[in-house]
């Protein structure tokens, strides 16, 4: 039976307990390793000896070899290393959340096995400029774009067009009071030009803002493209960014079918980056035609597949076993020659 190393959190959504369940039952042998209990309850060990590379994962007096996992899918490395504030001094902590991710991602980089998308690569799409650069090569129309850090630029490039959201590159909360608040999508009025000189501090994304007919949201998974659209301009918070009103737009997704055009370059866009999973963001004007903003390598898809019967975690746990055919097939070497 072939292992599957599964990366994520406590905090996690039920979808990797499903994704587990179709492993099950298609003859795999789930490993979940929650990220944010290490290192103070799993142990995680790569050892060398006697010409051979063995790695291990150790937990509630269990140990588990992760060497010979057939496949890996990296889902979430939420509050990796915590509760180690209280145990560490301070000026030792920061060094030590170095030698962690150092170590968790050394492990993820060095697993010989295939994996729906190597860690690394996950990092290269927080790229939202090499993603749309790549995107418009393919064919795909992308928004009107200013990425800058300069308050002169910034005013020209809102100045010249109509209308302009911005929005942040990286998704982040901003904690105050001990209240989270979440930066969402916004649009740029002319009066907001005379405080802008504090973007010279922290860059941001301008975009042309867009009419909306629909706004999608589409998992790729190996070779498979799940489509859903949801109209957000139903709910005035929702007009810029759907997130705001996710919870109440949530019933309201409805399978889409997608142009066969835009599907072919989504699936080129994927084969670019060697990815097996990556949920994209396309809006739909009323002229009917189609804007990418961006895809997600580990973009949130569970509450799609609970309107489809599951067949999205059906499509992940098939692909992680070799039963749906994959993107690439990564190059296989013994372990006696990983010097």
């Amino acid at each position: 039976m072939e292992k599957v190393l599964i990366i994520t959190h406590t905090g996690d959504n039920n979808s990797v307990e499903v994704v587990s369940q179709k492993i099950r039952e298609n003859n795999g042998i789930p490993i979940r390793f929650n990220v944010d209990e290490y290192p103070l309850k799993y142990g995680l060990s790569t050892c060398y000896e006697n010409g051979e590379w063995k790695m291990y994962l150790d937990y509630e007096g269990e140990r588990t070899t992760i060497h010979d996992v057939a496949s890996l899918w990296y889902r979430r490395s939420h509050n990796l290393g915590s509760g180690l504030n209280g145990l560490v001094e301070g000026e030792f902590l920061s060094s030590i959340h170095g030698e962690i991710r150092t170590t968790l991602n050394g492990m993820l980089e060095g697993l010989n096995c295939f994996q729906l998308g190597k860690y690394s690569m996950y990092r290269r799409l927080d790229s939202k400029e090499e993603q749309m650069k790549i995107a418009s090569g393919l064919g795909l129309k992308v928004p009107e774009t200013c990425i800058t850090n300069s308050p002169e630029e910034a005013r020209r490039f809102v100045r010249s067009h109509n209308s302009v959201i911005t929005k942040m590159q990286s998704s982040f909360a901003i904690y105050k009071d001990g209240v989270e608040n979440v930066v969402f999508t916004n649009e740029v009025k002319e009066e907001d030009l005379d405080s802008i000189d504090t973007l010279q501090y922290c860059p941001m994304q301008f975009q042309q803002k867009l009419e909306k007919k629909l706004e999608l949201r589409i998992t790729i998974v190996g070779e498979e493209v799940y489509a859903f659209a949801i109209d957000s301009q139903k709910l005035d918070n929702a007009k810029l960014d759907w997130r705001r009103e996710g919870v109440k737009l949530l019933q309201d997704w409805v399978p889409y079918e997608l142009p066969l055009e835009i599907k072919e370059k989504l699936l080129q866009l994927m084969d670019v980056y060697g990815m097996n999973y990556g949920a994209a963001d396309i809006i739909v004007t009323p002229e009917d035609e189609y804007y990418f903003l961006e895809i997600n390598s580990a973009g949130e898809f569970f509450w799609l597949d609970m309107l489809i019967d599951g067949e999205i975690s059906t499509q992940i746990a098939k692909v992680l076993l070799g039963k749906a055919n994959r993107r690439y097939v990564p190059l296989q070497f013994e372990t006696s020659q990983m010097v």
